[in-house]
C-alpha cells in the first residue's frame, strides 16, 4: 500500500496516495505491515475503509473486536475519521445454521485456515477448509505444500493430513485476473498432493465421498461456473476412487481428453460435429493426481487421435502432462501428433470479448 506514497515523498512530489480496500484485508498480515510502515515514515497515504461490516459473506463482527478501522488508527499513531455509509444485512442461510458445532466461519486469512485445517487433521480430525478463490491459495502455499503435503513423508509414516481443500477457480462473471486462475497443475507438481476436478453434480458427489476418506491431503478443485449446472444425482453414490477416469462418450475418430468443465463443452462439440461425420470419443481424468492413464492410452489407440483441453495455462500446465503421457505410451498407435486446447498465458482479462478469448471456455475453440 505505501509504495506509491513512497515514490511520491522521494520524488518531492506534491501529491497523496488513496489506497481504498474492504473489510476482508483487515485480517491479512500485509495489512498492518503497510499502515505501520506508512506511518513511521509519514508518507503522504490516505487509507480509505469500503466497511459494510461483512468480509464477503461474513459479519465483520464474528471475525474481529475490532470493528471500526478508525478505531484501530491510534495504535499507529495516525488520525482515523468515519463517514456513515450503508450496511448490508444478512441474507445467508443453509449449512452453518444446520451444523453450527461443525461449521466454522473464518476471517479472510488463508494461512490460518490451511493451518488450523492441518492441525485438525493431525489431531486426528477429518477438516474440510476452503479458500473462495484459489487464487488466494498462494497466501498458504507453506502450509499446503511443506506442511500438509509432506507431513506423512517426513514423519516417516507416523503422521498423516487427512484434509479437504475445497478451491472454487476459473472463469465467473468479470472475477478478472486475480479471480479467475485455474492452477492444478501446481499441485499436480506436488508429491503428497491429491488433485481432483469433478465435471458433473454426481460426479462431485462420489469423488467427495472419497476425499474426506482419504489418509492424505486433497485438493477439491471446483469450477465456479459448474455451480450452476444440473445433473440427476441419486441419494447414495458410490464413492469414486481417484485415479479412475471415465469414458463421458464413445466414439471412433479422435480422442478428447476434457478436464473439469470442459468435458461439458467437450460433449457438446460432439453433438455438433455427428453432422460432419466426425465421431468423438469424450474422456474425463476426474482426478489429476493420481492420473489414470491407461484410460487415457487405450482411447488413444483406439481413435489414432487426441486432443486435450483445459482452462488452465497452455505452458505446463495439466494438458501438457496429459499429452505427454499419451505420446509416451501411444506415439506409434497416433496417426498425429496430440493436440492442445488451453488458456493463454495472459492474466484475465475483465473485458468479456477480451476473456472469451483468452480461455477455452467458449465451445468455437473446440
Amino acid at each position: 500500500m505505501p509504495r506509491a506514497a513512497l515514490a511520491n515523498q522521494l520524488r518531492g512530489e506534491d501529491r497523496v496516495t488513496v489506497c481504498v480496500f474492504g473489510d476482508g484485508a483487515m485480517q491479512r498480515s500485509t495489512f498492518p505491515e503497510a499502515i505501520n510502515m506508512g506511518a513511521i515514515w509519514n508518507l503522504p497515504v490516505i487509507y480509505v475503509c469500503e466497511n459494510n461490516q461483512y468480509q464477503q459473506w461474513i459479519p465483520q463482527s464474528r471475525m474481529t473486536k475490532v470493528t471500526s478501522v478508525r478505531d484501530m488508527a491510534p495504535s499507529y499513531g495516525i488520525p482515523g475519521e468515519s463517514v456513515d455509509g450503508q450496511d448490508v444485512v444478512a441474507a445467508t442461510k443453509g449449512i452453518a445454521e444446520a451444523f453450527p458445532d461443525r461449521i466454522r466461519e473464518t476471517p479472510i486469512s488463508e494461512a490460518a485456515i490451511v493451518g488450523v485445517a492441518v492441525g485438525a487433521a493431525l489431531a486426528g480430525m477429518r477438516p474440510v477448509a476452503e479458500i473462495m478463490y484459489v487464487d488466494f491459495v498462494t497466501c498458504a502455499m507453506d502450509e499446503v505444500v511443506n506442511q500438509a503435503a509432506k507431513m506423512r513423508y517426513m514423519t516417516g509414516g507416523q503422521a498423516s493430513v487427512p484434509m479437504v481443500l475445497r478451491l472454487p477457480c476459473g472463469l465467473s462473471r468479470y472475477t478478472a485476473a486475480q479471480h479467475s486462475y485455474a492452477l492444478e497443475s501446481w499441485f499436480m507438481h506436488v508429491p503428497g498432493l491429491h488433485v481432483v476436478v469433478p465435471s458433473t453434480p454426481c460426479d462431485a458427489k462420489g469423488l467427495f465421498r472419497t476425499a474426506v476418506r482419504e489418509p492424505d491431503p486433497v485438493l477439491f478443485l471446483e469450477y465456479k461456473r459448474l455451480y450452476s449446472m444440473e445433473g440427476a444425482v441419486p441419494e447414495y453414490v458410490e464413492p469414486i476412487p481417484l485415479g479412475v477416469g471415465e469414458v463421458k462418450r464413445e466414439g471412433e475418430d479422435v480422442t478428447v481428453v476434457a478436464v473439469g468443465p470442459m468435458v461439458n463443452k467437450a460433449l457438446e462439440a460432439g453433438i455438433l460435429l455427428e453432422d460432419e461425420g466426425i465421431d468423438i470419443e469424450v474422456v474425463d481424468p476426474r482426478s489429476l493426481s493420481p492420473l489414470d492413464v491407461d484410460i487415457l492410452a487405450e482411447s488413444a489407440r483406439k481413435t489414432g487421435r487426441a486432443v486435450v483441453c483445459a482452462e488452465d495455462a497452455l505452458m505446463a500446465g495439466c494438458t501438457a502432462e496429459i499429452a505427454c503421457a499419451m505420446m509416451e505410451r501411444c506415439f506409434s498407435n497416433l496417426s498425429a501428433p496430440v493436440r492442445r486446447l488451453a488458456a493463454l498465458d495472459v492474466p484475465m482479462p475483465f473485458s468479456p470479448p477480451w476473456r472469451t478469448r483468452s480461455s477455452p471456455a467458449s465451445i468455437s475453440w473446440l
